[in-house]
């Protein structure tokens, strides 16, 4: 994971783009990567639109991990750390006993 972000880092630095990354527009850059995600699969099955537009899926799927892992960066955030702790948040608040095989959501907070 670190020569990944090492490498999008260098990218970004080589055009000295860091000055239009700041955490707010990586966060609506964010968002709006995942829009286009999203707009692969209107009017579509699931199905169709893999058999359809998988590669430019990937490259929007690319461009969503990017812009994150560039946040992740700057706001010094470790990655491995982050995802185990919110496992763990995830796994209090969706208990298996109460949720296994149910796309229930949790009304706890």
């Amino acid at each position: 994971m670190d020569e990944l972000i090492e490498k999008i880092i260098q990218f970004r630095d080589e055009r000295d783009w860091k000055k239009f990354h700041d955490p707010k527009d990586l966060a609506l850059s964010i968002s709006l990567e995942s829009s286009e995600l999203l707009e692969l699969f209107q009017w579509k099955n699931s199905q169709q639109a893999i058999e359809q537009n998988f590669s430019d899926m990937q490259d929007e799927i690319a461009d969503i991990l990017i812009y994150t892992l560039t946040l992740v960066h700057d706001l010094n955030i470790d990655v491995k750390d982050a995802i185990l702790q919110k496992i763990s948040k995830n796994a209090e608040k969706y208990p298996v006993s109460r949720f296994k095989g149910s796309s229930q959501k949790s009304t706890r907070q």
